[in-house]
């Protein structure tokens, strides 16, 4: 078990030792700290290696010159220079807030970014102003559409935190397809099987092979089938996509460049970088706040009193299990995934920098 504090510092140093500015590369170590620490080990430090080999690769530049390409009272886009998504994304939001103060909401797309992390970190930026948040991003293709073996869309999550009373902060953070590739990722690291419906091969057949995207296989929409209703998934993705992508000028599905460095980066493109979204609302622009936070805290109150069924456990409101996991982390320390923590001191190593296990020391 390592202190999240210890794994902050030790993941600023490297993201220094890459070239990033210290500035930088704490945004870039709280974002993934703040994945290990809420339970999503996919968005965390498993995407140091990925980001490494990325810059190695000269494909992200650790120098960004993040700017609003275009602008009104209540919108803009962001032109990420390439950076680090962390970098881009957390700058896109805080422009949101900024013009959420001035217009009641803010609205900012993206272009020129890579993967950001977790798209819940940017989301809760916006509670801290007694605003709601909202952030989500397209991501490699990895997902076939609805009765196609082409991989075509992203995992493209959504998160959306919304400020409470006395209750915790509401806060629904998932991917718009059954799993993510970085938990796909941690099955294969684990040797486990991933569970019927989540995945097909590369003819299109059911397969519970966690690495069937090195084989050509591909992510399936939510809900799996069409019995199931994956074509809702579907058209979630999609909108993700196209919020992400066609508004702010990024590539979209089949174009978004690759985020990581061992596949080829494609000789099509139909805009800068991968996208994405975010937006920012006072709560006082609709109803006093006071008022707001107490109808939430009623809410939560609420479905928390709904009745289980026969053997299953309380019902959970949405951000409740990432919470619970942060507490406990922060108390007893994180464990990290062993390939994971090889991964990382291979890093370190590449960056003339000490194991993790000898930072301290």
């Amino acid at each position: 078990m390592f202190d999240f504090t210890l794994l902050k510092r030790y993941t600023t140093t490297l993201f220094e030792k890459m070239g990033c500015p210290p500035a930088d590369a704490e945004v870039v170590a709280d974002v993934l700290i703040a994945a290990e620490l809420r339970g999503i080990p996919s968005h965390g430090l498993m995407r140091v290696k990925d980001y490494f080999q990325m810059v190695m690769a000269g494909r992200i530049n650790t120098n960004p010159k993040v700017r609003i390409a275009y602008e009104t009272p209540s919108t803009a886009t962001v032109d990420g220079d390439n950076a680090l998504g962390p970098i881009a994304a957390k700058f896109a939001m805080q422009v949101a807030i900024e013009k959420a103060k001035v217009a009641g909401t803010g609205w900012v797309a993206t272009k020129n970014s890579n993967h950001y992390g977790i798209a819940g970190y940017y989301s809760l930026m916006a509670v801290e102003h007694n605003m709601a948040g909202i952030a989500m991003t397209n991501a490699n293709p990895l997902v076939a559409p609805t009765y196609s073996t082409s991989k075509m869309l992203g995992t493209n999550p959504i998160a959306v935190a919304i400020p409470t009373g006395n209750q915790p902060t509401f806060i629904a953070d998932f991917a718009t397809t059954p799993i993510a590739r970085g938990k796909l990722a941690i099955m294969g690291k684990k040797g486990e099987k991933a569970p019927l419906g989540l995945v097909q091969d590369a003819q299109g057949n059911p397969t519970d092979d966690p690495d069937t995207l090195l084989r050509g296989g591909a992510i399936l929409p939510l809900g799996g089938d069409p019995v199931h209703a994956s074509h809702k998934g579907y058209c979630m993705t999609s909108l993700v996509d196209i919020f992400s992508a066609v508004f702010g000028g990024a590539n979209f599905g089949p174009f978004v460049p690759p985020q990581v460095a061992y596949l080829p980066l494609l000789e099509k493109s139909v805009g800068e970088g991968l996208g994405h979204f975010f937006g920012a609302m006072r709560v006082d622009a609709f109803r006093p706040i006071d008022e707001f936070k107490a109808s939430m805290d009623q809410w939560i109150e609420t479905f928390r009193s709904a009745q289980s069924a026969e053997g299953q456990p309380k019902v959970i409101i949405p951000g409740d299990p990432e919470r619970q996991k942060e507490e406990m982390h922060r108390r007893e320390g994180i464990a990290v995934i062993p390939q994971v923590l090889t991964e990382l001191n291979e890093v370190a190593e590449k960056l003339g920098e000490k194991t993790l296990e000898e930072f301290d020391r």
